[in-house]
């Protein structure tokens, strides 16, 4: 999945470069290389990545609930 999700990103990248020189260069299909970079990125891309992120839980630490809360209070009173 991690080899994927380089092999898209430079794919992307590389799409995107390719539309800015299309936009540059006046051609008449410009803008839909540029959509279409775009609408790909956000969701092929993103959601691939944003899943292969957050997949095994990683992101329980950042959840704020009432016992984190409490205990950053009560070490904001000790100090």
């Amino acid at each position: 999945m991690k080899l994927a999700l380089k092999i898209m990103f430079i794919v992307f990248l590389l799409w995107m470069i390719i539309g800015i020189y299309l936009i540059n260069t006046e051609h008449e299909k410009a803008q839909v290389v540029m959509g279409l970079g775009v609408l790909f990125l956000s969701f092929l891309f993103m959601p691939l990545f944003i899943y292969y992120r957050y997949r095994d839980g990683k992101y329980k630490k950042y959840i704020l609930n009432d016992e984190k809360l409490l205990s950053a209070f009560k070490n904001r009173d000790k100090n």
